[in-house]
C-alpha cells in the first residue's frame, strides 16, 4: 500500500513539474524572440554605422582613429555588460534601488534560458547591452582627432560604469525616474541626452583641436557619412521598434513614426539650410535624418506619425541651429557635432514626448494637462546634471593620470600614423 501511495505521488510531483516546466516554455513566445533576436543584430549594426558616419566627417589622416574608436568600444562595452553593467543596471539594488542595481547579476549569474517577459532572460539581456555600447560610441564624435586612445579606453569603461549603468537603471531598471513616471521608449535620456551633454562637457575640457576655428577642417569622406547614416537609420528600426519587447501593434507603431521622424528631420534640415545658407548639402540631409531619429527616439511607442511629423521637423531646426549658431557663439570644438544632433535632439524629444503622448499617459496636446511634460523636464534637468558633472570628474581624473591629449606633434602627423601605425588611404 505505501508503495502505490510512493508511486501516485511521484506521479502526480512528475505531472505537476512537467506542467510548470511546459508553462515556463510556453511563456516565451517564438515570434516575440525571433523579433528580438532581429532587432538585437540591428542595434548592434548602428555602431559600426556610427563609425562610418562620424569617419567620413574627419580628417582623412583620422580616418581609422575614428572609427577605431566605435569598433572598440564594441569590444570593451561588450564584455563589460556581461561583467558588471547589465547587474548595475538591471538587478535589484535593495537599499539602493532606486538609484542604482546590485551585483546579484554579475557575470550574468543567476540568468539564462528563462524568460524574461515573453523572451529569454539572455536576448533582454544582450539586447539592452547594444543600447550601452551605442551610447559611449556616440560621446566619441566630440574629442575625435585629438584624444589619446589609453585615455579614452579608461574614460569609456569608467563613464559607461559610473554614468550609464545607474542612469539606465533609474529609467528602465526600476530606478526613481521611472517611479515618477517619466516615459522614455527607447532612450531619449538614457542613451542621447547623456551622451550629448557628456559629449560637450568632454569637448570643453580637452579642448580645442589645433588650428581650430581658423584653419577649415571639412569632412574628408561624405560618402562614408552617407553610408553611416544609412546603416543608423536601418538599425534604429530595430533599436526603437525593438524596445517595445514584442512583436505587436506597438512595435510596428514605433517602426512608423521612426521612419516618418528621420524623413521630416531631414526635410527641415535641407530646408532651413538651403533658406539659410543658399544651398542644400548631403551632410545636412544626413545630420537632419539623424536629428529626426534621435527626436523620434523617446516618444516613439507614445505618439502617432502625424506627430512624428511635428517632432522630426523640430528636431531637425533645432538640431541645425545648435551646431551652425549656438557651437559658434560659444566656441567649443564639438568636433562631429554630438551634442547639437544628440544632445538637443533628445532634450527636444523627451520635452516632446510630454506634448503629444496619447493612450495612458496623454501629453499636453492630448488633454492630459502639463503633468506629463513637467515629470519630463524634470528628468531631463536630472540627466543634463549627473551626466555633466560626473563625466567631468571623470575627465579629469583620467588627465590627472595619464593625460587626455595627443602631443601637438602627433595631432599634426594624425593619430592613423602616430596612435595605430598605420594609413586609411595608402595610395
Amino acid at each position: 500500500m505505501k508503495k502505490l501511495l510512493l508511486t501516485a505521488y511521484l506521479a502526480v510531483v512528475g505531472l505537476v513539474g512537467t506542467a510548470t516546466s511546459a508553462l515556463a516554455a510556453d511563456s516565451i513566445d517564438s515570434g516575440d524572440t525571433a523579433f528580438i533576436l532581429l532587432c538585437a543584430a540591428l542595434v548592434m549594426l548602428m555602431t559600426p554605422g556610427l563609425a562610418f558616419f562620424y569617419a567620413g566627417m574627419a580628417r582623412k589622416k583620422n580616418l581609422l582613429a575614428t572609427m577605431m574608436h566605435s569598433f572598440f568600444i564594441l569590444c570593451l562595452v561588450g564584455v563589460q555588460w556581461v561583467l558588471w553593467g547589465y547587474s548595475l543596471a538591471f538587478s535589484d539594488g535593495g537599499s539602493m534601488q532606486k538609484y542604482v542595481g546590485g551585483l546579484g547579476f554579475m557575470g550574468l549569474s543567476g540568468i539564462g534560458m528563462e524568460a524574461k517577459g515573453t523572451i529569454p532572460h539572455y536576448l533582454f539581456m544582450i539586447f539592452q547591452g547594444m543600447f550601452a555600447i551605442i551610447t559611449a560610441a556616440l560621446i566619441t564624435g566630440a574629442f575625435a582627432e585629438r584624444m589619446k586612445f589609453s585615455a579614452m579606453i579608461i574614460f569609456t569603461l569608467l563613464w559607461t560604469t559610473i554614468v550609464y549603468d545607474p542612469l539606465c537603471h533609474w529609467v528602465w531598471g526600476g530606478g526613481w525616474i521611472h517611479a515618477m513616471g517619466a516615459l522614455d521608449f527607447a532612450g531619449g535620456t538614457v542613451v542621447h541626452i547623456s551622451s550629448g551633454v557628456s559629449a560637450l562637457v568632454a569637448a570643453i575640457v580637452i579642448g580645442k583641436r589645433k588650428g581650430f576655428p581658423s584653419e577649415h577642417m571639412a569632412p574628408h569622406n561624405l560618402g562614408y557619412t552617407l553610408l553611416g547614416c544609412a546603416l543608423l537609420w536601418f538599425g534604429w528600426f530595430g533599436f526603437n521598434a525593438g524596445s517595445e519587447l514584442a512583436a505587436d501593434g506597438v512595435a510596428a507603431m514605433a517602426f512608423v513614426v521612426t521612419n516618418t521622424a528621420a524623413a521630416a528631420g531631414g526635410l527641415a534640415w535641407v530646408l532651413v539650410e538651403w533658406v539659410h545658407r543658399g544651398r542644400p548639402t548631403a551632410l545636412g540631409l544626413a545630420s537632419g535624418a539623424v536629428a529626426g531619429l534621435v527626436g523620434i527616439t523617446p516618444a516613439a511607442g507614445f505618439v502617432g506619425p502625424l506627430s512624428s511629423i511635428v517632432i522630426g521637423l523640430g528636431a531637425g531646426i533645432l538640431c541645425y541651429f545648435a551646431v551652425t549658431a549656438l557651437k559658434p557663439m560659444f566656441g567649443y570644438d564639438d568636433s562631429l557635432d554630438v551634442f547639437g544632433i544628440h544632445g538637443i535632439g533628445g532634450i527636444w524629444g523627451a520635452i516632446a514626448t510630454g506634448l503629444f503622448a496619447f493612450g495612458d499617459n496623454k501629453g499636453l496636446f492630448f488633454g492630459g494637462g502639463f503633468e506629463q511634460t513637467w515629470i519630463q523636464i524634470i528628468s531631463v534637468v536630472a540627466t543634463i546634471v549627473f551626466a555633466a558633472v560626473v563625466t567631468f570628474i571623470i575627465l579629469k581624473i583620467v588627465d590627472a593620470v595619464i593625460g587626455l591629449r595627443v602631443s601637438e606633434e602627433e595631432e599634426t602627423m594624425g593619430l592613423d600614423l602616430a596612435v595605430h601605425g598605420e594609413k586609411g588611404y595608402n595610395f
